[in-house]
């Protein structure tokens, strides 16, 4: 085999590789040959087929897997000549495919951009801090008072006092569209709590006013994206009676409370709060921490990237954040999304870090364990309710989806053992600190 560099750029590197037509055919040879014994035709004894009729049969289809082989194997052995790992797959194509026939060498041109050797970083003199925040009582009465309200019970207001928002309506109601009840559209007895948002838009506002004993009509339009086809758009009119007028009563906060949300006593859920508290603000400083480890690691090197990585970055970065910006789209039916310059930076700073970690991760042998793996399986999981089984095995053949869930989770093994090596001091901050050093994390 001939190699001809043809491209030696930064990064980008290319070759022509030639494969000898007589090291192609000595292969088919072999693999017909290696065949033989098995080949059964009509005419010829098991094992007896000539050579030449196999070649004719069987020639052309095993001429393409040699190609092929020969292939992968030229660019393999180029590939550990000079130790270069393709960011990406490489782009192969064959330069005299239209052309090419039995007996001409195979000529095929090689591209890609090779990783860039990571150099040594000395993060002796990263410097962390480590903000804390305590869970005081405020706090935790707070989070009391949230738990008792939605605890809450209701109880019958005053006789022909008017409904306000917040409060529960029992109802009776039937729906209808063009005149016609509709599947769905009638109940008995419904506790509905105005202001929450659960009918359609506009439904619940109605009956704000509304008395014990009175018959409202309602008139509302179902949303035109609605789950129900036939309904969607539609006029409807829903004729209610109002049974029960009720007011929010927040539950005592008290050992009966507690035993609500399983503590054995109000001192025991008190103690319960003040800890998940601190676990959240403990999650959060992590998050501050690592921005800040980020930034000073970003400081601390600098090297050649990847052109292909950059690109997918930025166009990724983009596509995310058009569709935070227009969150009515759920589909990618959209034109093209151009990265802006600030995406493309931002996209260098990610895969910059990304390589780096990559690199220290691996010379520190951190690894993703299969219980890892399988905890973070579960936790996406959950947000497919009923559909847990078929996710799983969703990700059981994806590779690809394997490697999302696995990156995240590598990534936070690594800034965990570079903290370890790091001076991290601890400062005590109050909660709303925390909360403006979380804030901040949204400026890049």
């Amino acid at each position: 085999m001939q190699v001809k560099e043809t491209l030696n750029e930064g990064l980008k590197r290319g070759y022509e590789m030639t494969l000898p037509a007589a090291d192609l055919a000595a292969e088919v040879d072999a693999k017909l040959k290696e065949a033989q014994p098995e080949v059964e035709m009509k005419g010829f004894r098991k094992g007896k087929v000539p050579m030449a009729l196999l070649k004719k049969q069987f020639g052309q289809r095993i001429m393409g897997e040699a190609m092929q082989s020969a292939v992968d194997n030229a660019v393999r052995e180029q590939l550990e000549k000079t130790g270069d790992r393709p960011a990406v797959q490489p782009k192969i194509e064959m330069k005299n495919g239209e052309t090419w026939k039995e007996g001409d060498d195979v000529i095929v041109n090689v591209e890609y951009e090779a990783l860039p050797a990571i150099p040594e970083v000395d993060l002796s003199g990263v410097k962390l801090e480590r903000l804390k925040v305590k869970a005081d009582e405020a706090q935790v009465t707070e989070a009391l008072e949230n738990l008792a309200k939605n605890a809450q019970n209701f109880a019958d207001r005053r006789k022909g006092s008017k409904a306000k928002d917040g409060d529960q309506v029992v109802i009776d109601f039937k729906g209808m569209v063009d005149g016609e009840a509709f599947e769905g559209g009638t109940a008995e007895d419904y506790p509905l709590v105005l202001g929450s948002g659960s009918f359609i838009p506009g439904f619940e506002e109605q009956l704000v006013g509304a008395k014990a004993g009175e018959d409202v009509t309602v008139n509302v339009k179902f949303p035109d994206d609605y789950g129900h086809p036939t309904l969607k758009g539609k006029d409807a009119v829903f004729e209610c009676t109002v049974k029960a007028v009720k007011e929010p009563k927040p539950a005592e906060i008290d050992d009966e409370l507690a035993k609500k949300f399983g503590a054995e006593s109000l001192d025991k859920l008190k103690e319960q709060i003040g800890q998940r508290l601190e676990e959240e603000y403990a999650g959060a400083s992590r998050a501050v921490m690592k921005r800040a480890l980020l930034d000073q690691l970003d400081d601390l090197v600098k090297f050649d990237l990847p052109e292909v990585l950059v690109d997918a970055e930025a166009q990724q970065i983009a596509h995310q954040l058009w569709h935070e910006e227009n969150p009515e789209v759920h589909d990618h039916n959209h034109g093209n999304i151009e990265p802006t310059d600030e995406h493309k930076k931002l996209a260098e700073r990610r895969v910059r870090l990304g390589l780096l970690l990559a690199e220290i991760g691996q010379k520190a042998e951190v690894t993703v364990s299969d219980q890892e793996m399988t905890q973070a399986v579960i936790r996406q999981a959950r947000q497919y309710p009923g559909q847990e089984r078929q996710f799983f095995e969703f990700v059981q053949q994806n590779p690809q989806m394997q490697q999302q869930l696995r990156a995240p989770i590598f990534e936070d093994k690594v800034v965990d053992h570079i903290a370890e090596a790091a001076k991290v001091d601890e400062k005590e901050v109050s909660k709303e600190d925390l909360e403006k050093a979380v804030e901040a994390l949204d400026t890049l």
